[in-house]
């Protein structure tokens, strides 16, 4: 089942597109990751779903409905946590969360204990006083004790320290396996390869990739280590061998995944002692879109 679905999207800005014919699906029990640097269209194309920009062209859809026209519907059932959280400055971080649950209709008390624990919070301190990272607990506080049934997240790990990190990714595992959905905007990729079931890559407006880990990997280079009893002077020649560093007899190289069977049938023939391979990640993935161009993979555009 569908749950957002976005049909050749265009958004101008005057004579600036900011996004040009970009196609999105997240399924019912689905997190997407959704990367690509500054000013690639990110957060555009999460105003546009949250109905608070309205497209040039093409549609966005939330549970079947228009993100733009039915958006009062559609935000019953969402949930949003942006970057950079926003509170009142004289009320509690408690205070704060309760409000949101009862502008919700909803008023679980026993999971806003339960995430106040987990996310160790002081809910009686004033919002003023906190830090960063508890401004992003207690939005993230607020949107998991909602029975949201999408969860749409830009950024929302920014300021948290690696401990309250594992604790979003658990709470994020926890909703998609209770059959929820998650639209994850993030610049930590290595926290998009742990929860995500497909990423889409945007780019200057453009998605450029969109699929499972899987299904992209074939685009990424695996890395070896190698040691052979014979030197492999000709090694930076072989088709499909990148970055090759030699320490010794000892080879350091990238593959391509599709060159991958030739280059070990020539490295065998120099009598394979040792081979360590490291499955590509993401971040090589998102690299390898990104090579000679100056990128930062965060912030809001």
């Amino acid at each position: 089942m569908t749950i957002l679905e976005i049909n050749n999207l265009t958004k101008k800005f005057g004579s600036f597109t900011a996004l040009d014919n970009v196609n999105l699906k997240v399924e019912k029990g689905e997190i997407c990751g959704f990367i690509g640097p500054n000013g690639a269209g990110k957060s555009t194309t999460i105003r546009i779903l949250l109905g608070i920009l309205k497209a040039t062209e093409g549609r966005a859809k939330i549970f079947g409905k228009d993100a733009w026209a039915d958006a009062v519907e559609i935000h019953k059932r969402i949930a949003y946590v942006p970057g950079d959280v926003n509170l009142w400055p004289n009320l509690t971080g408690g205070e704060v969360i309760d409000l949101f649950i009862k502008l919700r209709g909803t008023n679980n008390k026993s999971r806003r204990e339960e995430l106040i624990k987990r996310f160790d919070l002081d809910p009686t301190k004033k919002c003023r006083t906190y830090s960063k990272g508890n401004r992003q607990k207690v939005a993230l506080i607020a949107a998991l004790s909602s029975d949201a049934d999408l969860y749409i997240l830009d950024e929302p790990t920014s300021g948290l320290d690696p401990l309250m990190e594992r604790v979003f990714q658990e709470c994020i595992l926890e909703a998609k396996n209770a059959g929820k959905s998650v639209l994850l905007s993030s610049h930590i990729l290595s926290e998009v390869e742990k929860l995500c079931d497909k990423v889409a890559i945007i780019r200057e407006g453009k998605i450029i990739e969109t699929g499972s880990l899987i299904d992209l990997r074939h685009l990424t280079r695996a890395h070896l280590h190698v040691q052979t009893k014979l030197p492999m002077t000709s090694l930076h020649e072989v088709v499909g061998v990148h970055d090759v560093e030699v320490d010794g007899q000892s080879y350091s190289i990238h593959v391509d995944s599709e060159e991958l069977d030739e280059v070990m049938k020539y490295v065998s023939q120099y009598g394979i002692i040792g081979l360590e391979s490291a499955p590509p990640t993401l971040e090589d993935l998102f690299m390898r879109h990104y090579e000679g161009v100056s990128v930062g993979v965060g912030g809001a555009v």
